[in-house]
């Protein structure tokens, strides 16, 4: 043999014997079981949060009747769906003489506040119960402001509907 080959036999067997023992650590159990240690692992705030919002906006979409509606509906005029915390502020413009019904659901906790101006102003406080409030009014030559804004301590989802009236 010659001295080189005498060199690289032992560099091969550290690096062998390296690579098991990494090996071992990262598959062995901390414990030496191999049964589940059945500990949850935690999920974070915002895939919790996240799914709380879908939830409460799928109930704000049932209640207002908005879920599965589409746009060949002739009193369908507009809806949304946003966070009560971001409010809600819509500016839709509606025909005049025409009569329309509002409708806000909010799903959650707590309380916001509703205004809406133009046509038949109205301000009102809305519990987060997921039960819609209705607001009627007549399209006028301005555009009607729909904006809510959270009360202290609510949270959850707000939505709205707007649809024409029968006549």
């Amino acid at each position: 043999m010659s001295p080189r080959q005498h060199r690289v036999k032992p560099a091969l067997l550290v690096c062998a014997a390296l690579s098991l023992t990494l090996m071992t650590g990262c598959t062995g159990d901390s414990d030496g079981s191999d049964e589940p240690t059945g500990k949850a692992r935690p999920t974070s705030g915002k895939s919790a949060q996240a799914h709380d919002e879908q939830k409460l906006g799928k109930r704000v979409k049932e209640a207002l009747g908005t879920e599965t509606i589409d746009d060949s509906d002739p009193l369908f005029v507009e809806a949304g769906l946003e966070r009560v915390s971001d409010g809600l502020h819509a500016r839709p413009e509606l025909a005049k003489g025409t009569s329309y019904e509002l409708a806000i659901a909010c799903a959650g906790t707590g309380k916001i506040s509703l205004s809406v101006r133009g046509g038949k102003p109205a301000q009102r406080t809305v519990d987060c119960d997921g039960v819609p409030a209705t607001h009627r009014t007549v399209g006028s030559p301005e555009q009607l402001e729909i904006d809510t804004k959270r009360l202290s301590g609510a949270t959850g989802m707000v939505g709205w509907r707007i649809s024409k009236t029968e006549k």
